[in-house]
């Protein structure tokens, strides 16, 4: 992307979230950075558009998730998707929110690669969204004794790291513990 579309990419996305913090009465500040500088282990995920919250509501945009923030984000990219090149991203965060747990993600992955290394088995990560399945992916794309594919279909899409040559089944993806309610003990 030419340095004037992301620059009229950030303008639409400023005007867009200034009506989207305005009407929601929104207590967020936020600064539109065109190419920032990439963050150090992970120069492969930077974006082309970054876009940063700060304020007292910024914590709404992280709950659950960052479910608000991965929705704004989804929001704004259907709006300004067309003036980006293939490949370049506009990424969002919130108080360091995405790039914890871009940290966490790099940090697993190594930990699993780890795992797969010493026992010469695949593993399989819990099912995770197309954002946190890209960072594995990228993590490890340069590690000449590991594969990495994404398995499984909708919400029980997950990533499974395999050694290199392995032709087995896939494993499973590890299921989430059932949560415990607040109801009242009898």
């Amino acid at each position: 992307m030419a340095m004037e579309d992301k620059i009229q990419a950030a303008k639409e996305i400023n005007e867009l979230l200034n009506k989207i913090v305005h009407l929601g009465a929104f207590r967020l500040k936020y600064r539109i950075a065109v190419d920032p500088p990439a963050v150090q282990g992970a120069e492969w995920d930077a974006p082309a558009i970054l876009v940063d919250f700060s304020g007292p509501d910024a914590d709404l945009l992280t709950a659950r998730g960052g479910e608000l923030l991965n929705a704004l984000e989804l929001v704004t990219i259907e709006s300004v998707g067309d003036l980006l090149d293939e490949g370049e991203r506009i990424s969002f965060d919130a108080a360091g929110f995405r790039q914890e747990r871009t940290d966490e993600l790099v940090m697993a992955a190594k930990v699993a690669a780890d795992k797969v290394r010493d026992s010469g088995k695949p593993y399989a990560f819990a099912p995770m969204n197309s954002r946190e399945r890209r960072v594995v992916h990228l993590a490890l794309k340069d590690d000449p004794e590991l594969r990495t594919e994404s398995e499984g279909e909708g919400r029980d899409r997950h990533l499974v790291i395999y050694p290199k040559d392995y032709q087995g089944k896939a494993p499973a993806a590890p299921t989430p513990a059932p949560s415990r309610g607040r109801g009242r003990r009898r």
